[in-house]
């Protein structure tokens, strides 16, 4: 049970924790915190936190869990206006999508990064933002991955891990390298290569038509181009270097397929084709 639950960064993430651990009994109070304070009316008027607060160390005086969903670019600065401010047997998380780079921050702000943190990343979403997306069922039956260092106190990991699961997630452990190699292939280079071709197809002279005419193949592709441009901003510069070695290695097999068409090798696209059908076929079915 947790007593009193502050969320810095009450948008679709925080948002829809709040609303899962209130639903599952879980929760006593829950405070938000942000700079905007419309926003933070707005999560009071949904019902989705209790109160807020603008300035980040006030929202966290006297909460036993605090949870940091912001963007990774505005980690560091978090981290350093609570600094000193937690009460004791507190446990800080966050939901970063790349840990490397919150983790270094949390260091830089705390002098070293404290056994009471607990480093996370909540792999669930859609393309809206906001706490008016966030819904109680939101990571149902989705991946939560914690990645807490050598000095991270087991008691704090397992609270998080409790936290998740009573939201619906299933929890996982792994190193934050690791993690950060992982979410490099399977979300932050999905997310470039959409970005990159709307962007593209929007530079066109015709674009207009080219949208017109798209099916659903091109909507299903492209739908998480709708995703918040300044979180991914941050992804990219937070994960560049994972991010770098997918793209690199994406644009080698991108050649091999542009090298197929160019000559003409039917036999070398269906073999490609057959072997990515197959693969996500059995990623769907499981």
């Amino acid at each position: 049970m947790i007593n009193r639950l502050c969320i810095i960064g009450v948008g679709l993430i925080g948002g829809s924790l709040a609303r899962a651990l209130r639903a599952a009994g879980y929760c006593g109070e829950v405070i938000g915190a942000g700079r905007n304070p419309n926003h933070l009316r707005q999560a009071v008027e949904l019902g989705v936190i209790d109160r807020f607060e603008t300035d980040p160390g006030l929202a966290v005086a006297g909460a036993d869990m605090v949870l940091v969903a912001v963007p990774l670019g505005a980690m560091e600065s978090v981290f350093r206006s609570i600094h000193g401010r937690l009460a004791a047997g507190a446990v800080l998380t966050d939901a970063g999508s790349a840990k490397g780079s919150v983790i270094e921050a949390a260091g830089r702000a705390f002098g070293c990064v404290p056994d009471y943190f607990v480093p996370g990343h909540p792999i669930a979403g859609t393309e809206n933002s906001g706490v008016a997306a966030s819904v109680a069922d939101l990571y149902w039956n989705r991946r939560v991955i914690v990645t807490p260092l050598e000095n991270t106190d087991p008691a704090a990991t397992s609270r998080v891990r409790a936290m998740w699961e009573t939201a619906g997630a299933r929890v996982s452990e792994m190193e934050p390298a690791h993690h950060d190699a992982v979410l490099a292939a399977t979300s932050h280079l999905p997310h470039v290569l959409a970005f990159a071709l709307v962007e593209s197809l929007a530079r066109l002279g015709d674009r207009e038509e080219i949208f017109a005419y798209a099916a659903g193949g091109f909507r299903d592709f492209t739908r998480i181009a709708s995703s918040d441009p300044v979180m991914w901003r941050d992804i990219c510069l937070a994960n560049g270097d994972a991010i770098q070695s997918m793209i690199d290695r994406f644009i080698d097999d991108l050649r091999v397929v542009d090298r197929a068409v160019q000559e003409g090798d039917g036999e070398r696209l269906l073999e490609i084709f057959t072997c990515a059908k197959q693969a996500r076929d059995r990623f769907a079915g499981n």
